[in-house]
């Protein structure tokens, strides 16, 4: 049976503010793209949306950025591959804390914003990404477009 897999980006507020009404889409999706606090989230965020995903059983995923909180992380930037591999594993590492203190884990890696769109074009940016993923979770499932750079660049790294 062909199953399609309805995600969304959550998570992405501040404290009180926040951008979506993650309950309500935690209702609807099979998969959260949980903003990591590079571009938007911080950890109470986390940390709730984490709790509400796992309770209604949805894959929770690390949606890793650039550091641009004031850009939203659209803002292209040019960070050195180490720093950048760096910066997506501590991204990662923030939300497993959260999905784990869930009961959940950190099922795949999703770039946002100008990243992603960086990772179509740029193999050495793409393969930041794919190394900081998998420095942190090995198995885990990296996701981008359907872009002939972006289907190069995992599994010349092992990843999925």
């Amino acid at each position: 049976m062909t199953s399609i897999d309805l995600n969304a980006d959550l998570g992405e507020g501040f404290g009180r503010w926040r951008l979506t009404d993650d309950e309500r889409l935690l209702s609807v999706v099979t998969s959260a793209n949980v903003a990591c606090g590079f571009h938007a989230g911080d950890a109470a965020t986390m940390r709730r949306v984490c709790e509400l995903a796992a309770t209604r059983g949805v894959r929770i995923g690390a949606q890793v950025s650039y550091r641009d909180l004031a850009g939203f992380g659209r803002r292209a930037m040019d960070v050195p591959p180490a720093e950048l591999a760096a910066e997506v594993a501590y991204q990662i590492g923030a939300l497993e804390v959260f999905a784990r203190a869930a009961g959940a884990r950190v099922a795949y890696v999703k770039p946002h914003g100008a990243l992603y769109n960086r990772v179509v074009r740029d193999e050495e940016q793409a393969g930041a990404v794919v190394d900081g993923v998998l420095w942190r979770t090995p198995r885990c499932r990296c996701s981008a477009c359907p872009a002939p750079g972006c289907w190069n660049w995992p599994g010349r790294r092992g990843c999925r």
